[in-house]
């Protein structure tokens, strides 16, 4: 199982990024997909959820409204939508793969990590 993230770079506050997950090696309808982040000095912190139906996304508090999560069957990849960006959303943004019925927001309930995609963002 692999997970590879990408579409991270620098942005000005206000501006929007989109970031891209490519998974292989799992069913898609075996997992619900996320994002996580962590900023320079803290600790990893969740984001946004999306099951393999697509229904019930959970975001958290600091990005609901702002981002938004997806995913494409045909194309295995989660997405993250990031608009309305502010410089505390400086972090590496992770996706990962949850194949249980966990708290979604719980690190150690996911069981696939991707490497991670850089996202600074500008005052």
């Amino acid at each position: 199982v692999q997970l590879h993230a990408s579409g991270g770079g620098l942005v000005q506050a206000g501006g929007s990024l989109r970031l891209s997950c490519v998974v292989s090696g799992l069913t898609f309808s075996a997992y619900d997909a996320g994002w996580f982040r962590q900023a320079p000095g803290k600790e990893r912190e969740f984001v946004a959820i999306i099951p393999w139906r697509g229904d019930r996304k959970v975001y958290s508090r600091s990005v609901r409204g702002r981002f938004t999560i997806s995913r494409n069957q045909a194309k295995d990849t989660v997405y993250l939508q990031m608009a309305s960006l502010k410089p505390e959303d400086t972090a590496v943004y992770y996706c990962a793969a949850k194949t249980n019925a966990a708290d979604v927001d719980q690190i150690r309930n996911y069981d696939y990590w991707g490497q991670g995609t850089l996202v600074t963002v500008s005052s």
